[in-house]
């Protein structure tokens, strides 16, 4: 299928590794230009000067924290000025944070929302006026315990809740200038944190082997990979979803049991 993406410029935080990484992989595989933005900045431009071998495109890997507000402004205008346009932004900063309620001090609710949803609300303001003009699109990267949390899951299970919240409300405002808005509720992927866990059990097998446990009790059987999340992101972005908007899809493998 030929998602028609050549020529885009995109934006996607938290993009270093993991699933942002992947989504910025898809995306200049299919012909975008991409810039970056992490707060690690050799791992940022590792992983740029990677994307931008294999794909051939226009990987721009700009080092921001976006916590902070001006680190989300110059980000996104500094992609759309120098990327000469901007079509996608894609909110996805931002690890896990899990705790018990009566564990999670005030410090730790703060940096959570000012990364998840502060970042991505901080974002999408800068880069409405580009995409008005493009008919752009937002994807969110949120988590199906946005709307399942579980036991010991705060704040992120919130913060995640208020970023699903977030895009149906944006969805509804923007549709008539033609800016299509969505999240991606992920559920086991495979990350560094999940790496992490394997190597706080003492490595314990093979992390292959790891993964296959973890996959127990998914009914498909398995941990989802990173770039299965950046081919629904392309398709999400792309004109093949053109009456997408305001949908939260869950990739999990079947996991969640909310409809």
């Amino acid at each position: 299928m030929n998602l028609q993406l050549e020529g885009l410029a995109a934006a996607v935080t938290g993009g270093s590794e993991g699933v942002g990484r992947a989504i910025a992989e898809v995306l200049a595989r299919e012909g975008c230009d991409v810039a970056l933005a992490a707060r690690r900045r050799d791992v940022l431009e590792d992983a740029a000067h990677d994307i931008a071998q294999a794909s051939g495109r226009r990987i721009l890997p700009i080092q921001a924290d976006l916590s902070r507000a001006d680190d989300a402004r110059i980000f996104v205008a500094t992609a759309a000025r120098s990327l000469g346009r901007l079509d996608i932004l894609v909110n996805n900063a931002g690890g896990p944070g899990a705790h018990r309620f009566d564990g999670a001090s005030d410090e730790i609710w703060q940096a959570d929302l000012d990364v998840k949803l502060f970042g991505a609300i901080r974002c999408s303001r800068v880069a409405l006026p580009y995409l008005r003009h493009a008919g752009g699109s937002i994807v969110n990267i949120t988590s199906t315990g946005g709307r399942e949390p579980s036991q010991a899951s705060v704040p992120t299970s919130v913060t995640r809740a208020a970023g699903i919240a977030l895009t149906k409300a944006m969805s509804k405002e923007y549709a008539d200038a033609g800016i299509r808005v969505n999240t991606v509720m992920l559920g086991s992927i495979r990350s560094a944190q999940w790496e992490r866990r394997w190597e706080a059990t003492g490595r314990q097998g093979t992390l292959e082997d790891f993964y296959d446990r973890a996959g127990v009790g998914i009914p498909l059987g398995r941990i989802g990979r990173p770039e299965e999340v950046g081919d629904l992101v392309a398709f999400l972005v792309s004109s093949r979803a053109a009456y997408i908007t305001g949908a939260a899809i869950a990739i999990d493998g079947g996991q969640s049991n909310a409809i």
